[in-house]
């Protein structure tokens, strides 16, 4: 039997969970900073960035997660009915998660908590979680093949084949039905109800596929133009390398090999995304691009902490319906 101090303990534990976790990891990644560069070194570079720049660039950052929260708001328009606010917390709470668990594992938190705070079924949850995921990684990419459609030689077919790509959403969109219905018939009947929240998790008509889609690309193009931007204020160079060091790092973030906080992989996505795109890879130039590339990650992180905190703030001051 616990005594009343360890119970104490525990509850408060629990209630401040997220705070816990959120303080650690900003812990461990102070502690793996100065140990790798120095902190000197990273705000140097900071410094001559300027102070309004950060604010401008976290502000935007954290614009997306109200976009993010949106699209899933409208996703699910009658089980968040004016609970904005709790589904801002969720997602909040999930995209920390996402950022900090390894290989991709924290994408497990979004259907248990959309079943914990709106009665979504896991199998639901998971799909629209796979739809939204997919949406994501296609506007990454079909970002990135407008660097490749511009440096092609072949303009006219790489457009074609980039307005081809874009377009693919569309078309399983369209066909989303048949596929159910093959599946609704190769699965065993023990399946059937599997395969009907599945469909009951895709976007219920066009203006809503329209709707998740448009979401989708403002999001993804905000925070890409707003990373490039912040790369290319510490020097990293040309404008184009900039914008392909902000999609590595981005690709990076969705891919399954992602380590616990993006340490390591986030920063290389960025530097990888950056020489792709015309960066240059003497010594002076890849010390300069490391550095940013550090400093991207930690304005990503920092947005992150910041929208957590938002989102714990604006559900503890919101009272959704039905509570006393």
């Amino acid at each position: 039997m616990k005594t009343p101090t360890v119970a104490s303990c525990d509850t408060w534990f629990i209630r401040n969970r997220m705070m816990v976790l959120t303080l650690a990891v900003v812990v461990a990644y102070a502690v793996f900073i100065q140990w790798f560069w120095g902190w000197p070194t990273i705000l140097a570079q900071w410094a001559e960035v300027g102070i309004w720049p950060i604010v401008i660039a976290l502000a935007l950052l954290t614009g997306t997660y109200f976009l993010r929260a949106w699209r899933i708001y409208d996703y699910f328009p009658h089980e968040t009915s004016a609970r904005f606010a709790t589904l801002f917390r969720v997602t909040q709470i999930h995209n920390l998660l996402n950022i900090m668990m390894p290989f991709r594992t924290g994408e497990t938190s979004f259907p248990l908590l959309m079943r914990t705070e709106f009665g979504i079924p896991l199998a639901r949850g998971t799909s629209a979680l796979f739809v939204m995921r997919l949406l994501d990684l296609h506007a990454l990419l079909a970002a990135a093949g407008i660097g490749l459609a511009i440096a092609s030689p072949y303009r006219l077919i790489a457009w074609a084949f980039w307005l081809l790509f874009l377009l693919l959403p569309v078309g399983a969109f369209a066909a989303r039905r048949a596929l159910i219905r093959f599946a609704a018939r190769a699965l065993p009947k023990r399946a059937q109800s599997l395969v009907h929240e599945i469909e009951r998790g895709m976007p219920a008509n066009a203006g809503a596929f329209a709707r998740a889609w448009f979401a989708t690309v403002v999001n993804w193009l905000v925070k890409v133009l707003v990373l490039a931007w912040a790369l290319g204020l510490m020097n990293v160079a040309p404008l184009v390398a900039s914008f392909g060091g902000a999609l590595g790092g981005e690709l990076s973030s969705v891919l399954p090999v992602h380590a616990p906080g993006g340490v390591g992989t986030y920063p290389a996505g960025i530097t990888a995304g950056a020489l792709a795109f015309g960066a240059s890879d003497g010594k002076a130039a890849l010390i300069t691009l490391a550095q940013a590339s550090v400093n991207g990650h930690l304005l990503i992180v920092v947005s992150a902490l910041i929208g957590t905190a938002l989102g714990l703030l604006i559900s503890k001051g919101a009272r959704d319906p039905g509570q006393s």
